[in-house]
């Protein structure tokens, strides 16, 4: 198993030592040393509680990747994730709040990192609806499918599976629910709210279109194959989206220090993606059959969470919790599952 964490582990070394010094140069202190090296060890802890159900659905996309995209997902997309989604995704937002350019907004960030996570943290009700929208859509395309069974919990699960049947059922309840919460945001923010996650549900059905168009008719095999690879990563990294910017934003609940955050969240991303080549190559999901209903309760739950926070503060190790928790007990029932059926040959 170790060989399969490595890497992570020696990042994990590197940026420990760069966040350190980072540290000292900022104080002068040991104190100020200290005190960067425990905030990136929180925050790549609540890095990868936050991004485990990721994992276990990054896998579950990843088994039906042939080896090039699979490669390419864990070489380009891990950069991507780390650097992409964490550092350069968030100045964007903010040189789109701001009105500035993404040059202004690095010089923000570098002189006035207080400034720059105020302006961030500012479009949390815009990032909530998008990423709730995009989530929910995701865990429901699960639990929605007729075609679905294998359940976890039956008396949930084998409703939804027929209610799967009517055509775009969980594009209507997701309207309806960003409808509803948006009935609880502040008259000020309603529309950003209804914007924001419609926007969200048209990146979803586009991401999600584009595959399955990529994946129809006419081409030759090999290319087919190549266009599904690149319709499941395009898949992916939106996913990546939004599992980490909850995390970007409530790092600047613990420092303003971009260095700082971007190893913390770094480290923890590394970890992410290590446990997803382990998940891949080990056959996990195949051996243990409710690992990823597990997965996909904990997406909907965060993308509930995260349309809740639009108008009321849930702490970030609660959602980590609720994950964890999730996967936990799917992974129990599976072994519990396991056990019976060795009983029962």
């Amino acid at each position: 198993m170790w060989k399969y964490f490595t890497g992570s582990i020696l990042f994990t070394v590197v940026g420990l030592a760069l966040g350190t010094f980072t540290g000292w140069e900022s104080s002068g202190t040991l104190e100020g040393a200290l005190s960067a090296l425990f905030i990136i060890l929180v925050l790549s802890v609540l890095e990868v509680s936050l991004s485990f159900d990721n994992a276990v659905v990054n896998a579950t996309v990843l088994n039906e990747m042939d080896a090039v995209w699979r490669r390419r997902f864990l070489t380009w997309g891990i950069l991507i994730a780390v650097f992409g989604m964490r550092i350069v995704f968030p100045l964007v937002i903010v040189a789109a709040v701001a009105w500035i350019s993404p040059w202004e907004a690095v010089v923000m960030a570098a002189t006035e990192p207080s400034r720059y996570a105020e302006i961030l943290t500012s479009a949390h009700i815009s990032v909530a609806a998008f990423g709730g929208a995009f989530l929910a859509l995701v865990g429901l395309k699960h639990f929605l499918d007729e075609e679905k069974d294998v359940h976890w919990i039956a008396a949930i699960e084998e409703p939804l599976a027929r209610l799967g049947r009517i055509e775009a059922v969980q594009i209507g309840l997701v309207l309806l629910l960003i409808y509803g919460v948006s009935t609880q945001v502040d008259p000020a923010h309603q529309v950003e709210f209804l914007v924001s996650g419609i926007f969200g549900l048209l990146t979803y059905i586009a991401v999600d279109g584009l595959a399955a168009l990529l994946e129809s008719g006419g081409a030759a095999k090999g290319e087919v194959v190549a266009r599904s690879g690149f319709g499941s990563f395009l898949y992916l990294e939106v996913l990546d989206a939004s599992f980490s910017f909850d995390g970007v934003i409530g790092a600047f609940a613990l420092t303003t220090n971009l260095i700082i955050i971007a190893i913390g969240l770094g480290i923890g991303a590394m970890f992410v993606r290590s446990l997803t080549i382990m998940l891949v190559e080990q056959g996990t999901l195949t051996r243990y059959r409710y690992l990823e209903h597990g997965a996909f309760y904990a997406i909907t739950a965060l993308g509930v969470i995260m349309f809740l926070q639009a108008f009321v503060h849930i702490p970030e190790v609660i959602t980590g919790l609720i994950g964890a928790a999730f996967i936990g007990v799917s992974f129990l029932s599976s072994i519990q599952y396991n056990r019976e059926q060795a009983r029962s040959t």
